[in-house]
């Protein structure tokens, strides 16, 4: 079998043309030819600001670019049929599709309700600020474009936890809705504000059971309409582990019993809240290594002061490698966006080997580190920036390697603060397989390392072709590999560059 890699196929500043379907369908080839096994679509429903929403301020979750609603048609990124067509062609080509589900909060309501709210202290969510009292709120969703299509549920102040704006007061702020379901917040893991389920717009309240079902009524017709092979969940931080373990044992009794499912629960250097949340989850989701993506963060910052021997130290792919999925970077780190934190260019090649070439991790590649990227946006000092992203020159070199040589029993060499490696002995069934890996961060390096006495003799050529030095495998299956200042190498049987 060949390892998987899961390719994140957008990034948060996307061109809103609605082209990304037609693109998934013309680049399927060339993903399926590198060794992508599986690709991450943006949320498919009709968000807030229509054509030009991201999809993560959910509208309407029925909504696939098919009616007039939020002012267009389409989605940021094509219509429903343009996404259904997209799918077939990339299923038929060999990769698996991954959808993404908002499913914490909606906006965009068009009909007020008076409802009884308290305001809440917005930086500790468990204290009150008001007694109970009434406001016209945003709450009630008709989808009047949809006309009951698909659906005739109809989301009202009962569906919801809190909203953050008083229509008659025309005030914003955090406002804990009262209802029958419980007067406060559900609760969550993490105790960050106090209580961090409410996140934005209207909050989703998943103790009402017609809102689990009504879910679970969606997700069904939704995997009808694109039969995809995984989800990645969005903010699970901020939604009750009860309703995900109900309603994935349902998707995987109902649906699929292997689907695959990944979390985003963001807290970069906080692996026990990751390892927590699992937990509460009862590992019947992955997660994002959100610690393993701030080392690499740090490392990329701090040059060769880095001590790469602790790049894996408190990460979760180190304690939970079945349940991680390992990333350079993504749309919520990438530059001008509120949680950026990018790995600095220099690095990205290295920490691409660091997630690609190794036993553990479902490794996640970014668009933009494959395409590259070119867009403006006002940043946090209230101007306005351009950003070009250049893709990784390495990338799909590192790409290839997974695909072809980065299988069987895994050396490490983690013994030199500026200089780390590992070597791979390779599997029977995939030809020619094996490889070397050397990381500096600092100057010139080199390393002896094991291969394996089956080696004994062969010839190891450098697959990125930084050197043409050839490193002969001794007797006892050991050679002394080389790394270019501040980059990667790897090592391959001499075979695999001529076959080429």
């Amino acid at each position: 079998m060949v390892n998987g890699t899961l390719l994140q196929f957008f990034h948060w500043y996307i061109p809103a043309d609605g082209s990304l379907w037609n693109k998934l369908k013309e680049q399927a080839d060339y993903l399926t030819s590198l060794g992508i096994t599986a690709v991450w679509l943006p949320p498919a429903h009709k968000g807030v600001d229509g054509a030009n929403a991201s999809g993560y301020d959910s509208y309407d979750i029925y909504d696939l670019g098919e009616f007039m609603q939020q002012g267009s048609i389409r989605t940021k990124y094509g219509t429903r049929a343009e996404l259904v067509n997209a799918v077939k062609v990339a299923k038929e080509k060999g990769l698996q599709i991954y959808v993404d589900i908002v499913v914490n909060h909606m906006g965009g309501a068009t009909k007020k309700e008076r409802i009884k709210v308290r305001r809440v202290n917005p930086e500790n969510r468990n204290e009150f600020i008001s007694d109970v009292f009434e406001i016209d709120a945003y709450t009630k969703f008709v989808f009047p474009g949809r006309k009951g299509k698909y659906s005739r549920f109809i989301w009202d102040h009962r569906c919801f936890t809190g909203v953050d704006y008083a229509a008659d007061l025309d005030e914003t702020g955090i406002f804990s809705i009262q209802n029958e379901y419980g007067s406060g917040w559900e609760q969550v893991i993490d105790d960050e504000k106090g209580n961090f389920d409410y996140l934005m717009f209207c909050d989703i309240e998943f103790r009402n059971p017609a809102v689990r079902e009504e879910l679970k009524r969606w997700i069904k017709w939704f995997h009808d309409v694109v039969p995809f092979d995984g989800m990645r969940l969005d903010a699970v931080k901020h939604v009750a582990p009860q309703f995900y373990n109900e309603w994935l044992d349902f998707v995987r009794a109902e649906i699929d019993p292997n689907m695959f499912v990944v979390g985003e629960y963001w807290a970069p250097g906080n692996l026990p809240l990751l390892e927590k949340y699992l937990d509460a989850v009862n590992n019947r989701m992955s997660l994002f290594d959100a610690s393993l993506h701030h080392n690499l963060y740090e490392a990329s910052r701090a040059g060769n002061t880095y001590d790469l021997t602790t790049i894996f130290d408190n990460t979760l792919v180190q304690v939970r490698p079945l349940q991680t999925v390992t990333v350079v970077d993504n749309h919520d780190t990438q530059p001008l966006q509120a949680l950026e934190a990018p790995v600095k260019a220099w690095f990205k090649g290295i920490a691409y080997a660091l997630i690609l070439l190794r036993e553990n991790g479902y490794p996640c590649v970014f668009y933009p580190d494959l395409y590259g990227a070119h867009y403006k946006d006002i940043g946090g000092d209230g101007n306005e920036h351009e950003v070009w992203l250049e893709k990784c020159a390495e990338l799909e070199g590192l790409l290839l390697a997974r695909k072809l040589f980065a299988y069987g029993k895994q050396r490490d060499y983690f013994d030199f603060p500026n200089c780390i490696g590992w070597t791979r002995e390779g599997a029977k069934e995939h030809k020619n397989s094996g490889c070397a890996v050397l990381i500096t961060n600092s100057k010139e390096g080199f390393k002896k390392m094991e291969m394996g006495q089956q080696f004994a003799g062969k010839v190891f050529v450098d697959w990125l072709k930084k050197y043409d030095t050839e490193v002969v495998i001794d007797e006892n299956g050991w050679g002394e590999f080389m790394v270019k200042p501040g980059s990667v190498c790897v090592w391959v049987l001499k075979e695999n560059i001529t076959n080429q």
